[in-house]
């Protein structure tokens, strides 16, 4: 891995590599400037070095995940299609003691009743969603940080905005 450091335009086409195991300059060689140098570029190579190997690792991981997704989806897929067998199986049992239209209404409104209980569970999960309240206290907050040379009306504007939504 090799990153190029500007630093003051004396030494614009240094190369470092990696960080050195041993020490770069000798004792008493180096002026003070340079160690500082030397040691920023070192820690911002191995800060780099951690990203990139933090990256590698992650995308690695949601490669896996995305894999093991595909065959749960397939999974899912032939338990939705196999779902048809089902109840006409049950609706065919059902006629050995009802008649067939019987059999098959009463199958019918089954599943109309595990739709119906599908969708209040669902419901009832969406109404607890909430606004991000968090991240409207920190933009809120962030207004208030601003200097107001920047525009001291789009600043009120703006705090005026987070305060309450306008209708549309």
């Amino acid at each position: 891995m090799s990153f190029n450091q500007g630093g003051n335009g004396n030494d614009a086409g240094r190369t470092v590599t990696s960080i050195p195991l041993s020490d770069a300059n000798p004792a008493g060689s180096a002026s003070f400037g340079s160690l500082v140098r030397d040691a920023t570029e070192q820690m911002s190579t191995l800060v780099r070095a951690e990203v990139a190997l933090a990256k590698a690792e992650v995308t690695a991981e949601v490669k896996k995940g995305l894999q093991g997704s595909v065959f749960f989806i397939a999974a899912l897929t032939i338990l939705l299609f196999s779902l048809f067998f089902f109840f006409f199986f049950l609706a065919e049992l059902l006629d050995v003691w009802l008649y067939r239209w019987a059999a098959f209404g009463i199958v019918f409104l089954l599943m109309l009743v595990a739709a119906g209980v599908c969708g209040w569970f669902g419901y009832l999960k969406v109404r607890k969603l909430r606004a991000p309240q968090k991240t409207i206290d920190s933009l809120k907050e962030a207004v208030g940080v601003l200097p107001h040379g920047l525009g001291a009306a789009a600043h009120d504007d703006t705090k005026v905005a987070l305060d309450k939504p306008t209708a549309q």
